[in-house]
Formats: structure tokens, sequence, C-alpha cells
């Protein structure tokens, strides 16, 4: 008789959660409709913006003809979106103080000794000091202080942005509402600091991208697919504990 093979477990070092038999997969509404309609769109937005922006910096091609406005029709682009985008934004941080656990403000300040505890955690598991991702149900509590950080960085692009329009267009009231910040700063200064944002934004998009796809393998609990339907599928303890802000 042949004898059966048998996949050998891999090591458990400290932190690695061990669950209990019982403890059944539930599946919890994470992400609310106004959350991934924001991701989304800045997503989106995002890829218009920079390919448009780059354009501006750079024009890397020219259509020719009597017709050709390709300068003028980047730019009306540009801001055209930049308003979508301001706008996702300006959503979003209402959303901070309307939305449900997973989305307020509170989710995204490691506050907590839980949320302490969680974000040494995901630094142990990014640094292969730990076998397996911890389990959360929203997002991981160092992925959430980044992504504040990144809602920051927006914050400057959109002030940056509306001062170089604003001294483009020179007119009432963007002037009154952001007139101020080229005669803080100069002008040049603030187009560089908009330029450059741009690549720190690829750079996050690219690690984004990379962490939600390794955490939705490894976990299996549908973080990938929950970005389009909300729902994520957690441990029925891990839903408990984060809820009690253990």
């Amino acid at each position: 008789m042949a004898a059966t093979l048998e996949k050998p477990a891999a090591p458990i070092t400290a932190g690695d959660e061990a669950h209990e038999p019982d403890d059944p997969i539930v599946r919890v509404y994470v992400w609310q409709v106004p959350v991934r309609l924001v991701h989304w769109t800045i997503f989106f937005a995002l890829i218009v913006l920079s390919f448009t922006g780059y354009y501006l910096h750079n024009p890397f091609f020219v259509v020719r003809g009597q017709q050709a406005y390709t300068l003028a029709t980047m730019r009306f682009i540009h801001e055209v979106t930049a308003f979508v985008f301001t706008a996702a934004f300006v959503v979003r941080i209402y959303w901070f103080f309307a939305g449900n656990l997973y989305a307020r403000w509170k989710a995204f300040i490691p506050v907590t000794r839980g949320q302490r505890r969680g974000v040494g955690a995901m630094l142990k598991y990014y640094l292969f000091l730990r076998w397996v991702a911890p389990d959360e149900v929203g997002h991981n509590p160092l992925a959430a202080s980044v992504y504040l950080l990144i809602y920051a960085l927006f914050l400057v692009q959109i002030l940056t942005g509306f001062a170089l329009y604003e001294w483009v267009l020179g007119t009432e009231p963007l002037r009154r509402m952001f007139g101020w910040l080229p005669r803080l700063i100069n002008i040049q200064y603030l187009r560089e600091t908009h330029f450059f944002l741009m690549f720190i934004f690829f750079a996050f998009t690219i690690h984004h991208v990379y962490s939600a796809l390794l955490v939705s393998i490894e976990a299996a609990n549908g973080l990938m697919g929950s970005i389009f339907s909300g729902h994520k599928f957690v441990r029925r303890s891990t839903l408990q504990k984060e809820r009690s802000g253990e």
C-alpha cells in the first residue's frame, strides 16, 4: 500500500493566532457604499490626474492640425477631474464622522491597546517575524495609520492644486480661498510639491495593491472582493474582540 504524504505544517511563531475548532467564520458587512464609491472615485481620479498632470509638465505627444488644442484639452480634463477628486475627498472626511465602526476616524488612529498590538503584529508580519497575518475586521491598524497620512497628503495636493489654479485664473472666490498660499510659499515650490506628490501616490498605490492581494490570499478573508461587495469573512472571536476594543 502506498504511503500517504502529508503536507508539513507551517511553523507557528509567537503571536500567531491559534483558533478553536468551534470558532466559526462569519460574513460581516464592513465597507459601506460611500466608502467604496469614494475609494474607486479617488483611484480613477488619480489615474486621470497623473496622466494629464504629467502631460502638462512634459507634453510627450503633439497633435497637429488647425483644430488641435491638446494642451488646453488636457488642462480642462485635469481641472474637471480635480473637482471630482476634491468632492470625493470631502465625502470621505464627512464619513470619518458619519460612517460605521470601520470608517470612523477612531479606526485610523491607534489609540487603544488592541490597535497598538495590531500595529506591532502587522510590522512583524511584513518583516517575516511571524507567519500569519493578524486577523482584522476593518483596516489593520498599521495600514489605517498610513491611510490617514495619505489623506493628509491628499489635502496638501488639493491645496497646492487650487493655489496653482488660482494663480492662472486669478478670479473670485478662488483668490479669497487659495490666494494666501502663493503669498506664503513661492509658486514654484508649490508646483514642485504638487508634482512630487504624484510619485508618492504612485508608490503608495503599488504597495497598496500588493499588500491587499497578499493579505487577501493568505488570510482568505475576501479582502479584495470586499471593496466591491462590502463584505469580509472573519472568525467570530475576531469580530467580538474588535468590537469590544480589546
